[in-house]
Parts: C-alpha cells; sequence; structure tokens
C-alpha cells in the first residue's frame, strides 16, 4: 500500500510541474507576440519615413578625380 501512495505523490508533483511549466511557456508567448507586434510597427514606422524622404531609385555614380568617371572596356 505504501508503494502506490509513493506512486502517486510522485504522480501529482510531475502534475504541478507541467502546470508550472505551462503557465511560464504561456507567458513566454504572451511576451513573444507582443515583441513582433511591436517589430512590426516600428517596421510600418520605417516604411513610412522611407516613403517621405522619397530615396532615389538609383544612387548616381560618383564623379572621378578628372571629371565623371566613364565606362573602361576591354580592348582585347
Amino acid at each position: 500500500m505504501l508503494w502506490v501512495v509513493l506512486v502517486l505523490v510522485l504522480a501529482l508533483g510531475a502534475l504541478a510541474v507541467l502546470v508550472g511549466y505551462a503557465v511560464w511557456l504561456a507567458h513566454k508567448t504572451s511576451d513573444l507576440l507582443s515583441e513582433v507586434a511591436v517589430l512590426g510597427d516600428q517596421a510600418a514606422r520605417l516604411g513610412d519615413l522611407l516613403a517621405q524622404v522619397g530615396a532615389p531609385e538609383t544612387a548616381p555614380r560618383p564623379a572621378g578625380p578628372n571629371g565623371p568617371t566613364r565606362e573602361v572596356r576591354d580592348v582585347r
């Protein structure tokens, strides 16, 4: 009879640990989803700021020391 009580106590302890782990995991999941939402908001704000700047599609070619650079072709 003693072994039955011992097994039941161990099972209840394991169940308590499992419930505690599930609660901890739910809190961590909630924190992660909150951070993902903040990241989405920041990405949207960054997109709005970039739209306001109106950056050019291609960057202008830098000028060389003797004026604008020219295309160099291989003469073989």
